[in-house]
């Protein structure tokens, strides 16, 4: 998605196009996503929808690899729409299911370790391509990885538990003193979506807007080609990569407030330099400057936000909890790609949308006092019937 942007400014399509595109495909994306995790919480098995995601996205990415026209942008946006939303919730909630003793504060950060190398590859693949004027080959390397995920996930399939209906749901609720009325569980959960809006918000502008003000320079600083473009993000990705797993290891041992508001400051000073370097001829550099506490933000953010869910959400719930989690990606792949494109057109500059958003980070700073663990791990909780474990996911083994 990195690419895209780039791919299609190259034919001539304006910001807004672009970004209605992303839009799009992230609002089929809400829908399936509840679908998603509302039959993860009846039992299905989180091998399936990822099963279907690869199908969906392969025949995705052999319909971008020639659309030369909006129609068939927005039919493969919309596929790659119906894919991501399949496949958050199954991925998210497989990660504690297969942790086993370990953390699953650990396990996101490894997880999202992966996915740091994984885009960061991609990105560094898109970037020689451009170089040959062939970014399209990105989207052949994603069918290849696709291609890749359905064999490997054939053969191994995600680890599962029963379904968390059979939890003993009764016992956690009096453990920890929560009320039982029904979606009471998602009070606690709104902070943290919340916060994730706004931070999903910049990772999707990351995405759609940034590319395309790169491209068209600022108030003074010149644009660039969309081979340095390219290759900035790439710099940025492989930031990501190397910050990943150190940052979400430190954080994985401290509170996921601390760990959110470090996210939140870093995202504030990222775009407040990245407004600041549209003013200046040698803006690029503070460009290059900007990426840093943007890579250490998103890799703060990643793993914190999703043990969040984890420990603000009761076991029996966390399926459609991930569904809502991820559903802030698509919200703000709404919402931001349409007002971040509307925006650049209108201003040919990108200073008032980074300044609004880097606000917007520190105006979240005071919903973090309401973040604290209201449910432990299974590795952590006493059973009170020895002879009948119950995991705080997977069910009672």
């Amino acid at each position: 998605m990195f690419m895209t942007p780039l791919i299609f400014h190259a034919i001539d399509f304006s910001a807004s196009q672009v970004g209605s595109g992303l839009a799009v495909s992230a609002l089929i994306g809400t829908v399936v996503r509840l679908l998603s995790g509302a039959l993860l919480d009846r039992g299905i098995r989180c091998s399936w929808p990822v099963r279907v995601t690869t199908l969906l996205a392969i025949t995705a990415d052999c319909i971008l690899i020639g659309a030369d026209s909006y129609g068939g942008y927005l039919l493969g946006q919309l596929l790659l729409g119906c894919a991501a939303g399949l496949y958050w919730p199954a991925i998210e909630l497989a990660v504690p299911l297969s942790c086993g003793s370990v953390p699953s504060g650990r396990g996101y950060a490894l997880v999202r370790s992966a996915d740091a190398l994984g885009i960061g590859l991609g990105a560094l693949i898109g970037t020689v391509a451009s170089t040959f004027n062939s970014l399209r080959v990105v989207y052949a390397v994603e069918a290849l990885c696709m291609g890749t995920v359905l064999v490997l996930i054939s053969l191994q399939p995600l680890m599962d538990g029963p379904t968390v209906r059979e939890l003993n749901v009764a016992s956690v609720i009096e453990e920890k003193g929560v009320s039982a009325a029904p979606r009471a569980w998602l009070l606690p959960l709104l902070p943290v979506l919340g916060i994730s809006i706004v931070a999903t918000g910049i990772l999707a502008l990351q995405q759609s807007a940034l590319p395309l003000d790169l491209v068209r320079g600022g108030v003074a600083r010149p644009g660039l080609s969309e081979s340095h473009s390219s290759a900035l993000i790439a710099l940025q990705l492989t930031l990501l990569v190397s910050l990943q797993w150190p940052v979400g290891r430190w954080l994985a041992d401290r509170s996921v407030a601390f760990g959110l508001g470090l996210s939140l400051a870093g995202f504030s000073l990222g775009c407040g330099l990245i407004a600041l370097s549209s003013l200046f001829e040698t803006g690029t550099a503070i460009v290059l400057l900007a990426l840093l506490p943007m890579a250490f933000a998103q890799a703060a953010f990643l793993p914190t936000a999703t043990e969040a869910v984890i420990e603000e959400t009761p076991p029996e719930h966390r399926g459609l909890a991930m569904a809502l989690f991820s559903q802030c990606f698509a919200v703000s792949a709404i919402v931001a790609p349409l007002a971040g494109g509307a925006l650049l057109d209108a201003q040919n500059n990108g200073v008032v949308l980074w300044l609004l958003m880097g606000s917007a980070c520190l105006m979240m700073l005071p919903a973090l006092r309401s973040l604290q663990p209201r449910y432990r791990s299974s590795t952590e909780r006493k059973p009170s019937n020895p002879e009948r474990i119950t995991d705080a996911i997977a069910g009672p083994r």
